[in-house]
Parts: structure tokens; C-alpha cells; sequence
């Protein structure tokens, strides 16, 4: 008789969170056997984070400068350990804690999946069951992915043969407390590689509501970063490209209908993560009070660290432009940022990260912030695609990928019919600029990638410089501007404003492969055994 497929706590030396010993006593009664395809492919909607990264690495990023010096109050010492890179002790919806233990729930119900496709007959018993093999592979993949990339050191073919990694779990964990060993990032990364190559081979489109599951468009997309993050240039371009096809604009996001129809931050935000829109892949519904606490046009001590008006004009959003050089305003871009002062604090805005309250308990008033992100789109492979093509130097190609964001993005200058960069022009551009320093910043940081690229003030360099500050302006609240920090070796400070609003000082550096930028793993599965990741 086929052994009966049940849905088991995974990995509990992992997660930490649960007696593994008290929920297998009720084995087998109150489980639930996984032998349809009803059954299988419901089991996959728990492949999907609940707990987003996004907070955490918005916090550890460059993102942020302390106010202290001109807002009221006191940080939440959770968001102050964040920021001050320290190893976190606290509890929150968005820590590390439940990033760990919701990935690994994620891998479980995937493996799960996986499991039960190869007792029913595998992936070829029926066209919805190959789909949904191929989207179990992709979504393990994918939990994986997130996880090797925020509790380890970022991968590069130099270091990560010896780097810690993160165990990689290809079958549902039946054991009490079993051991684990960590690994190596480099392992990692070719278990990924080779999950995403099976799962591309049978994802699918046949879903009720698709922008919430791996579609093929989604699965491109996600292989296009990978490859990227993978140093694999040519396969990240070779999925860009069937991501995107044949006609990439269309894709894009409709900023125009998108700055008409926002009349209030509401609107904004919610017609930005609208499921409607093309651009958006794949999306994810968390708890995160990313929106609310940092991302809202209120002071107080929510700004206690924030996106200040000194980091937009100087290094982001209304930084000079190759076509613009002086006098960048919110109105040159489509989708217009809004500026908020209060006192000495000015802080700036795009009203694009979603929360929401939901209320557990009525009578206290009690409950949870959730936010809706859009994980995938189709702007930031667009992006990834012209990344690609400039470290393949193919230079004029990703000018026009450049250009074509660029034209969706920003306003089209007066007296300009269209924004038409070429590789001379950005390289003009860039070696025009100082290198930043901390007290006298721009846009341009140095970059010390482990990957080689050309010299100082080269085509190449210059256009990476372009495209990283182009990544950060798509990506802006969706926590992904540490990750490039990580990739490309960048030096990042944790500075303070002054009174007057102004950078006043320094009090930590980051710089590349600093132990800390691989967020430590919760400490529940360190005193369970798994080994913690360094410090100095």
C-alpha cells in the first residue's frame, strides 16, 4: 500500500517555534492526506511568503538616515537594532525570526507537494499536476533564494565555495530534531540553479487568480534575477528576454494613468499594487508595517529613521540626470513624489508601499499590519535585462532598455521628443560626478563587485553606475537596494541629521563582506545547534 501523504511540522531544529514531539503525537488521525490534484495545488498556496523580507533589508540599506537631532520621541528599539546593524533581539512581524521560519514553512509545503506528485505518478499524470510540479520546484527555488540572500554573504564565484550557506531541503522532514549542517552559499545557489531549470520545464498559466502564483511570465522573471544574483549574465538575459518579449513597453507601468488617478496616498498605493496591472508579476500579501511605519506622510517618532529629502536630491529619486543636470524636481517624474516637512525634517515619499490594518480581536482593537508587494515586474527585469547586457558589453542594446524605462519613468524634458541616452552620454555624465563621500554625497558610490568589470570612469563602469541608481528608483520600498549593496560591494554609512536637517556626522561603517551583512539566524536555532554566522 502507497505510504499516505501527510502535511508534517518541517524542519523543526530550523524554525525553533514549535514542539515538533507534541504535534507528532496526533500523527496520523488529524492530518490530511495530499492525494488529488484539489488537494496538491491548495497545498501550494502555502508556498508562499506571508512574512516578507522587505523590512528588514529597507532598515539595513542606505535607504535611511537618523533623525534624531529633529524628531520627537524614541525609536522602537526593534527598528533602532535593524539600523544600527546590530544582531536582532527583539520581536516583530517583520523580523528575522519569522523571514527564517516562514521560509522554511514555505519549502515545506512545496516539498510536500513535490512528494505527493511522485506518489500519485509524478508530473505526468495529468497536465494541471505538471504544472503544479513545476511550480512546487520553482516556488522551493525561490524560498531558497530569499533566504540564502538575507542570512548569508552574497554570492560571488571568489568567496562562496567557503561561505556559510543554508541547508537546502529537498524532501519533507519526517524526523525529531534532526541535525543540519549549513553548507556553503555556492551549493546553495547550484540547487537553486538546478530547481528552477526542472520547474521551468512544466510551469504553467492555469490559475484562477495568476498574479499571485509562478506563472511562466513570473518563473522568467524570478530565473532573470537569479541568474543575475548568479553571476550567469547570458542566462539572465536569455530569460529577460522571455519575460519580456516581443514588445517589453507594453509591459511597463502605466505611470501616466497611474499619477492621474491618485488623488490621495490611498489611491496611490493602492492602484500601484493593483493586480490589474501588466507590469506586475508575481505579488505577495505579508504582514509588514514597512508602509506604516516608515513609508507615511506623518512625524513623530516613525521618522525616527527615514528616506530623507538630503538622500532623494543628492543619491536617488530627484538626483541630477544625465539629461537634467541641475534643477531635478517631483515633477520630472511621472509618478510624482511628494516632499513632507515637518520642522527641520524634510522627508520624501512615493505613495506605492501598501499596508493595511486587520483587526484579531475586536473588542481590544488588537491585530496585525499587512502590506501587498509586488515581488516581480516586469519594469525591474527590464532593468536587470540592461544590467545583463552591460556586463556582457553590450552596450548600445542596454541603452535602449535604459532608455525605454527611463521614457516610461521620467517626464520627458521640454523641447525633448524623447529621453535618447547613448553609452558616450552616460559615461560623459557619470565621470562629471564625484565619487560620494559620506559628507558630501551623490549618486555615484564606488563600486568593489568580487566579479570583474572595467576601470574607473569606463562605458561599463559608468553604466552600472546609471543602472544601479535607475534599480533604486524602481525598487524603492520593496527592500531590494541592500541586495545590490551586497552584490556590488558598496560602502554604506549610518549617518545623522542635525537640527537644521543637514548630515552631521557618522557613527558606523559598512563595508564589503562585512560579517553583518548576513543577517544573523534566529537564535532558537542556534541554541538548537545550527551554526550562527560570524562576527567580528
Amino acid at each position: 500500500m502507497k505510504m499516505k501523504k501527510y502535511i508534517f511540522v518541517f524542519a523543526c531544529a530550523l524554525l525553533g517555534l514549535v514542539s515538533c514531539e507534541k504535534y507528532l503525537d496526533t500523527m496520523p488521525d488529524n492530518r490530511t492526506e495530499i492525494d488529488t490534484e484539489e488537494k496538491v495545488t491548495a497545498l501550494l498556496r502555502s508556498a508562499y511568503s506571508t512574512h516578507w523580507y522587505v523590512t528588514v533589508t529597507e532598515y539595513l540599506s542606505d535607504q535611511l538616515d537618523n533623525n534624531a537631532a529633529v524628531v520627537s520621541g524614541s525609536p522602537t528599539e526593534f527598528f533602532h537594532e535593524l539600523w544600527a546593524w546590530k544582531d536582532v533581539t527583539l520581536t516583530n512581524n517583520s523580523d528575522p525570526e519569522h523571514i527564517w521560519s516562514d521560509g522554511w514553512s514555505c519549502i515545506a509545503a512545496a516539498n510536500q507537494a513535490l512528494e505527493a506528485i511522485e506518489e500519485m505518478g509524478g508530473p505526468s499524470v495529468s497536465s494541471r499536476i505538471a504544472e503544479a510540479y513545476g511550480e512546487a520546484l520553482i516556488c522551493r527555488a525561490y524560498a531558497h533564494f530569499i533566504l540564502v540572500n538575507v542570512f548569508c554573504l552574497h554570492y560571488n564565484s571568489q568567496h562562496s565555495a567557503t561561505d556559510l550557506g543554508i541547508p537546502y531541503m529537498e524532501s519533507p522532514e519526517k524526523g525529531l530534531n534532526p541535525a543540519y549542517e549549513r553548507g556553503n552559499v555556492a551549493d546553495v545557489y547550484a540547487k537553486i540553479d538546478a530547481d528552477i531549470q526542472e520547474g521551468l520545464k512544466y510551469v504553467g498559466d492555469n490559475y484562477d487568480v495568476p498574479k499571485w502564483h509562478f506563472t511562466r511570465q513570473a518563473a522568467n522573471a524570478f530565473a532573470a534575477k537569479f541568474y543575475l544574483y548568479y553571476e550567469k549574465w547570458d542566462l539572465a538575459l536569455k530569460y529577460a528576454d522571455e519575460c519580456l518579449g516581443s514588445a517589453p513597453k507594453s509591459l511597463l507601468r502605466d505611470y501616466v494613468s497611474l499619477q492621474a488617478n491618485s488623488p490621495s496616498i490611498t489611491e496611490g498605493r493602492t492602484l500601484y499594487n493593483s493586480t490589474d496591472n501588466k507590469c506586475n508579476l508575481l505579488m505577495t500579501s505579508a504582514y509588514s508595517n514597512l508602509g506604516y511605519t516608515l513609508y507615511r506622510n506623518t512625524s513623530g517618532s516613525n521618522k525616527y529613521y527615514g528616506y530623507t529629502n538630503e538622500i532623494a536630491t543628492t543619491e536617488d529619486l530627484i538626483a541630477p540626470l544625465p539629461w537634467k543636470r541641475t534643477g531635478v524636481t517631483m515633477s520630472d517624474i511621472v509618478f510624482r513624489p511628494r516632499r513632507y516637512n515637518s520642522g527641520s525634517l524634510s522627508y520624501v515619499l512615493l505613495w506605492k508601499v501598501f499596508y493595511q490594518f486587520q483587526t484579531t480581536n475586536q473588542v481590544t482593537g488588537t491585530g496585525y499590519y499587512r502590506g501587498i508587494f509586488p515581488a516581480l515586474t516586469a519594469d525591474e527585469t527590464l532593468l536587470i535585462r540592461a544590467e545583463a547586457k552591460t556586463l556582457l558589453k553590450q552596450y548600445d542594446a542596454a541603452c535602449e532598455d535604459l532608455n525605454l524605462w527611463a521614457n516610461n519613468f521620467y517626464t520627458v524634458p521640454e523641447g525633448m521628443d524623447e529621453i535618447k541616452l547613448t553609452p558616450a552620454d552616460i559615461q560623459e555624465f557619470e565621470t562629471s560626478m564625484d565619487y560620494y563621500l559620506w559628507d558630501k554625497p551623490t549618486q555615484k558610490k564606488r563600486l568593489h563587485p568580487a566579479f570583474a568589470i572595467d576601470s574607473e570612469g569606463s562605458i561599463q563602469e559608468s553604466m552600472l553606475h546609471l543602472i544601479l541608481r535607475f534599480r533604486r528608483a524602481e525598487r524603492w520600498g520593496n527592500g531590494d537596494r541592500w541586495f545590490d549593496i551586497k552584490r556590488y560591494g558598496i560602502t554604506i554609512y549610518r549617518r545623522f541629521v542635525d537640527s537644521n536637517g543637514n548630515i552631521d556626522h557618522i557613527e558606523d561603517t559598512m563595508e564589503y563582506r562585512d560579517p553583518r551583512q548576513a543577517v544573523q539566524v534566529p537564535q532558537k536555532c542556534i541554541d538548537a545547534g545550527l551554526q550562527p554566522n560570524p562576527r567580528n
